[in-house]
């Protein structure tokens, strides 16, 4: 595929085909002699009648027939053994028989007497609920600097005053601290571990673990502590703390981040940490004295080491912290949702729920088609672009034909219902927390302008009456 004219050359030494969809030149290296690489050959030149084949374990790429046998001992789609803390479903929650299939009648087809049954025990449920989520839109020093810096896009900029909330949240909540272990779900680059890091500055036994099932490039990480940061390509669903070799040694108290933690990822990250961790985690295994500031109104100077190993004991918790950016509530599950209790308090079930789920995106579909055409407009390159956030990528998933459903609901209306849906899902899972001995708490932690999604759960908890020491 030739390259439009107004494009500038490839880089010497790199492939001559011009990738359409990225606006710019294949970057691989060809081999001695040719124009292209391998990739690219079979679209460009006569690679002397070899023919190029989909993987089968990845049709994203071809590979030549005749080698097939070779690259599938070496692909990196290939299955690779499975990580000691890989327990199959072990966070998946027990399947509902109720559960309906996978294909289910749009809502933009419902007649209006069901759509309006469905939106009267949601009016119902919220108001048992009457839940107001309060503003705790903080920031951190950490982030000032580069929220100066103008070299900042739009898109960078609109995350770094989220990471910035979520630090001064967590600071709030005195969850920055040494002695912990924080562990980062939907990892992604780890940005937010990344400034978690820099906050703690001197602390000391800090460790993370960042979660996350797919491969990344541009990861950050690496820069920081090589030997406190662990990266677990591994599933949530299938995650079991308990076997990371630096908690099994060590029964660090575990604090669980995340910065948009896509649906039903958040309810398998509240099982991994509540329901795998806390509940096998060894509460007499302790951890060391000097991870905890006591205040001086519990403890006094002339206690024993004794009555200091006790009372450190008795406040200890294996979760010390949850501080999570929620998302994407069209991707939640109800096999994996932990509010299912909830539900059936409030007379609702898997079906209302699967309904409810769709209907979430009614509060941000239409903000969000613009946005991203904005976005799209911004755009420079291919490492901004890993900026986007991942529920602005999906957004051809979500059911939000308003058209169809004009005469029944306004704009207005829909937006609203959007929200009621999103803060039932969400006071679930708060619902779960408190029942489970953590204050657990809603909050929006910045402006709709900087996010769509910006609500923050946190928990910590309730019997914690010491404060982790900050860096």
């Amino acid at each position: 595929m030739a390259a439009p004219a107004e494009s500038v050359s490839p880089q010497p030494g790199r492939c001559a085909y011009f990738v359409e969809r990225k606006r710019r030149f294949c970057k691989m290296v060809p081999a001695q002699g040719r124009r292209f690489c391998g990739e690219h050959g079979a679209h460009a030149e006569d690679e002397n009648s070899r023919k190029r084949i989909p993987c089968p374990l990845d049709p994203k790429h071809t590979v030549y027939e005749d080698q097939l046998q070779k690259h599938l001992k070496k692909c990196n789609s290939r299955e690779k053994p499975k990580p000691v803390y890989f327990v199959q479903d072990i966070n998946a929650g027990v399947k509902d028989a109720t559960e309906l299939p996978e294909e289910q009648v749009p809502i933009s087809t419902l007649s209006k007497e069901k759509l309006e049954d469905l939106i009267r025990k949601l009016r119902r449920a919220s108001n048992s609920v009457n839940y107001v989520l309060k503003d705790q839109t903080l920031s951190h020093q950490a982030l000032q600097e580069a929220l100066k810096d103008p070299q900042n896009g739009d898109a960078a900029f609109k995350h770094l005053k989220q990471q910035a909330s979520i630090l001064g949240n967590m600071e709030r909540l005195h969850l920055l601290g040494s002695g912990n272990c924080y562990v980062e779900f939907g990892a992604g680059r780890g940005k937010l571990s990344h400034w978690v890091d820099i906050a703690l500055q001197d602390a000391q036994d800090v460790h993370f673990l960042l979660v996350e099932r797919a491969a990344t490039r541009f990861k950050v990480d690496g820069k920081h502590r090589k030997n406190g940061f662990e990266r677990l390509q591994v599933d949530i669903q299938h995650l079991c703390l308990n076997k990371v070799p630096v908690l099994g040694k060590e029964k660090l108290p575990v604090i669980g981040i995340g910065k948009h933690v896509c649906g039903a990822a958040t309810d398998l990250a509240l099982r991994c940490l509540i329901e795998t961790y806390a509940k096998t985690c060894d509460k007499k295994e302790s951890p060391a004295p000097k991870r905890f500031k006591i205040d001086e109104g519990n403890i006094t100077s002339n206690n024993s080491d004794e009555t200091l190993n006790s009372f450190i004991n008795d406040h200890w918790s294996p979760v010390a912290g949850i501080v999570i950016a929620l998302c994407c509530h069209h991707r939640c599950e109800w096999q994996h949702y932990v509010g299912q209790e909830f539900f059936a308090t409030v007379g609702l079930g898997a079906m209302e729920f699967n309904y409810f789920k769709r209907m979430t995106s009614w509060a941000t579909c239409g903000m969000r088609e613009s946005a991203t055409k904005v976005y799209e407009t911004d755009t420079q390159n291919e490492e901004q672009s890993n900026e986007k956030e991942e529920h602005d990528q999906d957004d051809r998933s979500v059911e939000c034909n308003l058209d169809s459903l004009q005469g029944l609901l306004n704009t207005e209306e829909r937006k609203q219902i959007g929200h009621l849906c999103k803060l039932l899902i969400d006071y679930g899972r708060i619902q779960y927390l408190q029942q489970r001995g953590y204050e657990a708490v809603l909050q929006h932690y910045t402006d709709c302008s900087v996010s769509l999604e910006n609500v923050l759960l946190t928990a910590v908890p309730y019997k914690s009456s010491l404060a982790p020491s900050t860096a």
